[in-house]
Parts: structure tokens; sequence; C-alpha cells
């Protein structure tokens, strides 16, 4: 996994930021990009994509990986944001802050993904599945992926309805039953289709018990 970091390395680009980012999919909450620079000699056992990973070993990497790190830079971008951006736009935007956070200048990203990200002029490489491919990448991808899932643990305390602690706002069966039963609270997303539509038909259903 660290076969993009040594090309880059051989090329005088010591410092190589790979960026990832965790809750693009979910229907609330934020969408949250780290970027990681870790050091030449760094040893990190298990690491992978976060996706594959418990949730106990992630919090185990993600300490270690906040030891041992050159740099971090982590951006959070709200469900407001996602809302009124789109979620591309605001995955780019959290990806920009998470960059721009970091406490010293990257000579290279490695982001994830097909793309590279807009409206930033240092030097990117896109991997698709680089969580799985980039050291750096799987290590932005745990610091993203464990920052938002405690976001979401603390949001449960102020909605338990919804049990943002078990599914951290993804669409599962037991979040759109919350949804019918409880209608949208401010973490939710209103422009994902599943919400919206949940939206509308109360604002029809209101509409048709005033006619």
């Amino acid at each position: 996994m660290v076969r993009y970091e040594r090309g880059l390395w051989r090329k005088g680009l010591s410092r190589v930021a790979g960026v990832d980012e965790a809750g693009r999919g979910p229907l609330a909450g934020p969408v949250v990009a780290a970027a990681v620079i870790l050091p030449l000699d760094i040893f990190l056992p298990g690491l992978d994509d976060s996706k594959k990973l418990s949730p106990q070993k992630r919090e185990e990497i993600f300490f270690k990986i906040w030891r041992e790190a050159g740099a971090i830079g982590v951006g959070i971008v709200s469900e407001i944001v996602i809302d009124r951006i789109n979620i591309l736009q605001a995955t780019y935007l959290a990806m920009r802050q998470a960059v721009t956070k970091l406490p010293v200048s990257p000579d290279c990203l490695l982001v994830d993904g097909m793309t590279t990200i807009p409206d930033l002029n240092t030097f990117q490489v896109a991997i698709v599945k680089g969580d799985s491919l980039s050291i750096s990448v799987a290590a932005a991808s745990i610091v993203a992926k464990v920052t938002r899932d405690r976001i979401m643990v603390e949001k449960d305390k102020h909605f338990p309805q919804y049990g943002f602690a078990k599914h951290k706002g993804y669409g599962t069966k037991v979040h759109l039953k919350a949804l019918d039963k409880y209608g949208a609270c401010s973490l939710h997303r209103r422009s994902f289709k599943p919400v919206k539509e949940r939206l509308n038909h109360k604002v029809e259903k209101i509409a048709g018990e005033y006619r």
C-alpha cells in the first residue's frame, strides 16, 4: 500500500497527503473529509479501507494515526450546506478544508476516487479505490470515518428516536421507519430523495386535510 507514496518520495515529494471523505451517502448529518501526511518510516499494521474494518479496529488505528502522522487536517460540511450546494460540491469543499487545515503545505495529494479536487493548486493524483491501494488515503479514510461516526453518536443524544448512533444517518430500514413516524429533524438532508419524498408527502397530507 505504499507504492504510490514511494514513487513520489523518490522524486523528492516527501509531504504526500492522502485525502478521503466519509458521509456522501447518508440521509442525515455532515460530510467529513480528512487529509493525512504520514512519515516515510511509519508502520501501521492492519491499516485498510475504513469500510472493511470493525468500529473497534478503526478506533485503534485512528489513535495510532493521530499519534504518529506527520500532519492531519479535517474538513466538515454541514447538512445545511449540502442541501444548498449539493453533495458533490460539499464533498469537494470538505476536502479543500481538510487540505488547507494541514499544518504544513503538502507536495502532492493522493485523492480517493476518479477525480481530483477542483480549485486547488497542489499537484494531485486521483486513485480509484485509493483507500485500498494507498496507505495515506487509507489513513485519511479512517480519520474521516471515525470523526463522522463520533459526530453522529453525539447527535443521537439530541435525536434518539432516529437511531443515529447505530446507522450513522444511512438509509436503513430502521431509519426510514423513523422518518415515516417522526418526520425529518434538523440533521436531515432535505435535498436527498427519501427525505424529500417524505416531506412532500407530509405537506400533501396536511393540504388535503384542509381542503
